[in-house]
């Protein structure tokens, strides 16, 4: 067997972690994504860090956290033993083809049965639907997208949400609107149109203005989440859905953060009286541990584009995997088992309760704190307390919830930003976090609070040497601003 060239790193360096935290942010910084790691850097926030148990890590000095971050695609926590004792015998014990793309595989198989069948179970409509897997959410969304336009050929526009987030592949991203994201690298995919989330006047005015007919297909979250937990007013989504029926027009329920269990149902979409013609899912699907997206699809939809001699009209390379498959089973099974759904129904009122009486108690730090099952949002008042113009304004904004992140993790919890809305913080804890963690965690938060009793307060308690360092980096990185929450 032939020697590693000089300077490969082995698998064993890795596994006997030989490299050192410093080690692992040279390399990351030097080969890597070098401006995010940078600002996680100056931070604080790079790591790397190490598992404690599945809803606890510690960084290279021992210092333990609680994890509320990972954006929804930890549903059970870091290297779940329910899904990692499941791969081991997986991978001792099966047979089956590891990537089935031109036959039947019993893991795929199995795993789009069950799919459909507990979308079956809140909505009968989607007994007879099928589904299309891939490796990501914004593949997901982009396959909806090429389900819808086959489905209505002639049909040029299609309509997505203020405030909403689909992914950053040039289809998804066309229909996530902002600038901050898009600008660079349009044109984009022609047609995308946005309308006003939670407002189904302004969704029938659009339609009526474009002409019914000309309309691909609408897509929607039941609830944003880089949005920041923003919970459209009862009856929105139904009226979606209902408008839609009526014209013909395919509605996507975007459910890759939303569904399966965290918002305390299997599918908010359905929750709200939704009945979706297509559905996508991704995050919790893969357990944490592998990537998994999926696309379920009305059966005449499906058939339309997937059909006869074009059955290869979209495929995936990896989409289908049998482990992949193996672990999306094992996840969908293990939410059944232990009804996570309902737990999160449950911690969620609890945990959003906790945050009510945060917020009342320190008007000052928190604007507004939102929740729906294990989905939080803690929107800050601005850490600057005079009006300030657009671009500084957002600027001030970002920056507000980028403190606050390191605050809070010097605080004990780690959490996540959101990409549009510059001054929410969210936590999406796992839904097996046990209920002294639960606790613990939003006695932090508390404790936070109780320290940074208004937003300023984020500015003075960050280290001088820090806060010049961030100015000195966002001044050298101009970007384009999105206008956000205020």
């Amino acid at each position: 067997m032939s020697a590693l060239p000089p300077g490969f790193i082995s698998t064993r360096d890795v596994l006997d972690e030989r490299l050192s935290g410093a080690d692992v942010r040279r390399l990351e910084l030097k080969y890597g994504n070098e401006e995010l790691l940078y600002g996680l850097d100056v931070l604080g926030l790079a790591g790397p860090f190490s598992r404690v148990t599945p809803w606890e890590l510690e960084d290279e000095r021992g210092v333990r956290r609680i994890n509320a971050s990972g954006y929804a695609a930890t549903p059970f926590g870091e290297m779940p033993p329910a899904i990692t004792e499941f791969m081991h015998e997986f991978l001792r014990k099966n047979r089956a083809m590891g990537l089935p793309q031109q036959s039947t595989g019993p893991w795929r198989a199995a795993l789009q049965a069950n799919l459909v069948g507990l979308l079956a179970r809140e909505l009968p409509s989607h007994a007879d639907s099928q589904v299309f897997f891939c490796s990501s959410g914004t593949e997901a969304i982009e396959g909806a997208l090429k389900f819808a336009k086959a489905w209505r050929p002639k049909a040029k526009y299609q309509i997505s949400f203020a405030s909403g987030y689909h992914g950053k592949t040039l289809g998804s991203l066309s229909l996530t609107p902002n600038p901050e994201y898009q600008d660079i690298f349009r044109p984009l995919v022609p047609g995308a149109l946005t309308s006003p989330y939670g407002d189904l006047d302004a969704l029938t005015r659009l339609i009526r203005r474009v002409g019914a007919d000309n309309v691909t297909c609408v897509v929607v979250e039941p609830i944003q989440g880089e949005g920041g937990v923003n919970i459209p007013p009862a009856g929105f989504l139904r009226g979606v859905g209902e408008l839609c029926r009526r014209h013909g027009i395919p509605v996507i329920a975007d459910e890759i953060q939303t569904g399966l269990g965290r918002t305390g149902h299997w599918f908010e979409s359905a929750a709200q009286g939704l009945d979706a013609d297509i559905v996508t899912l991704a995050k919790p699907l893969g357990g944490g541990m592998t990537a998994v997206g999926a696309t379920i699809v009305r059966a005449p939809i499906y058939k339309k584009m997937l059909g006869g001699l074009s059955s290869k009209r979209h495929s995936n390379t990896f989409g289908g995997g049998a482990l992949a498959m193996a672990v999306g089973l094992r996840s969908l099974e293990y939410l059944i088992e232990n009804d996570l759904p309902a737990r999160s129904a449950a911690l969620g009122a609890e945990g959003l309760a906790r945050l009510q009486a945060v917020q009342k108690r320190f008007p000052n730090l928190l604007e507004a704190v939102r929740g729906q099952g294990m989905l939080f949002a803690l929107q800050f008042r601005p850490m600057v307390g005079v009006p300030l113009p657009g671009a500084l304004k957002e600027l001030v904004f970002e920056a507000t919830a980028i403190l606050a992140l390191r605050e809070l993790h010097q605080g004990g919890v780690m959490a996540n930003l959101s990409l549009s809305s510059k001054r929410t913080v969210r936590l999406t804890p796992a839904l097996d976090m046990p209920q002294d963690v639960f606790t613990t965690m939003f006695d932090r938060v508390e404790a936070f609070a109780q320290t940074h009793p208004s937003a300023r307060h984020l500015l003075t308690s960050t280290p001088p040497q820090v806060t010049a360092r961030l100015a000195a980096f966002a001044a050298s990185k101009p970007k384009k601003r999105t206008p956000s929450d205020g």
